[in-house]
C-alpha cells in the first residue's frame, strides 16, 4: 500500500538560516572574501561569505562567477564611492532581511542598491519611500484643510457679532421692574398694534 506524500516546511529555518549567517560574518568565520569599501579616504574592510552575497546581488554574482581562481581561499573585492556606512547597512539587509536607518540615508541605500544590482533592499527602499511620500502628502492636505478651515473660521466671526449686535437692541428693551421702566416698553407697544 502506497502512502500519500506530506510537506514538511519549516517557517522559521529561513530566518535561523539568516540568523545563523550573520553570526558566522560577524565572528569572521568560514567568510570567504572581504569586500573594502572607500569614500572620501574613509576605508574599511568586510569579511562576508560569496554565497550570500552571490545570492542577494546580481553584481556580487557577476564578479564571483567571473573571476579567476587565485592561490589563497578568500577573494578580495573593492568598491569605491561607497560610503562605510551605507555598505556596513547594505550586508546588515543582506544577511538580516531588514536594517535600520535614518530617513535621510533611505536615498542613498537605494542607490547602493541598485548599484550592486540588490532587488530585494532596491523595492524596500523604494517602498519606503512611496509611504514617506505619502505621508508628506497626507500632512500637507491635512493642513491645507486646517488652513481652510481657520480661513472660514475668520470669516464667521465678523458675522456672528452682527446677528449678536441685532438680538442685543431686543433684549435691552424688555422692561425689567427693578430698573423703574414702564411696563409701556416696545413690546407692549407691538402688542397694541395687533
Amino acid at each position: 500500500m502506497e502512502s500519500n506524500p506530506v510537506l514538511l516546511e519549516s517557517k522559521s529555518s529561513p530566518i535561523n538560516l539568516l540568523n545563523e549567517m550573520q553570526q558566522l560574518r560577524l565572528l569572521g568565520h568560514l567568510c570567504d572574501v572581504t569586500v573594502s569599501v572607500e569614500y572620501q579616504g574613509v576605508r574599511a574592510e568586510f569579511p562576508a561569505h560569496k554565497a550570500v552575497l552571490a545570492a542577494t546581488s546580481k553584481f556580487f554574482k557577476e564578479v564571483f562567477l567571473n573571476e579567476k581562481p587565485v592561490d589563497g581561499p578568500r577573494s578580495n573585492v573593492f568598491l569605491n564611492e561607497v560610503q562605510v556606512a551605507d555598505f556596513a547597512s547594505f550586508l546588515e539587509f543582506v544577511y538580516t532581511a531588514r536594517v535600520e536607518v535614518e530617513e535621510d540615508r533611505v536615498q542613498r541605500m537605494l542607490e547602493i542598491a541598485e548599484k550592486l544590482k540588490c532587488l530585494d533592499l532596491s523595492e524596500t527602499c523604494f517602498q519606503l519611500k512611496k509611504q514617506m511620500l505619502e505621508s508628506v502628502l497626507l500632512e500637507l492636505q491635512n493642513f491645507s484643510e486646517s488652513q481652510n478651515s481657520e480661513e472660514e473660521s475668520a470669516a464667521r466671526p465678523s458675522t456672528v457679532p452682527t446677528a449678536e449686535a441685532e438680538r442685543e437692541p431686543l433684549d435691552s428693551s424688555v422692561a425689567t421692574p427693578g430698573r423703574g421702566a414702564s411696563s409701556e416698553g416696545p413690546a407692549a407697544k407691538s402688542k397694541e398694534k395687533m
